[in-house]
């Protein structure tokens, strides 16, 4: 890699918002804001709203949408007119 041309790249602390889960990775992002992680260290805390910990993907918790329903709902709308 070029010296002087890639942007800082330092550990950081990432927090799931809604499970609260956390990890350490390494990333540009940086925060005011920081944590301590379990080796003692401080690192920038950065909380997102999605993570490996709540995204349904991961989680194998994916809601089907009600397809019969709206399949109904349609026909119900517009009636097949006979010839």
């Amino acid at each position: 890699m070029k010296k002087g041309i890639h942007p800082d790249h330092h550990p950081v602390t990432i927090q799931d918002a809604s499970t609260g889960t956390r990890f350490v990775t390494r990333s540009t992002a940086t925060s005011a804001t920081t944590a301590r992680w379990t080796d003692g260290n401080r690192y920038p805390l950065i909380v997102v709203d999605v993570t490996s910990d709540s995204h349904p993907v991961y989680t194998g918790v994916q809601t089907i949408p009600d397809v019969a329903g709206r399949v109904e709902r349609f026909r119900r709308r517009y009636p097949r007119s006979e010839r």
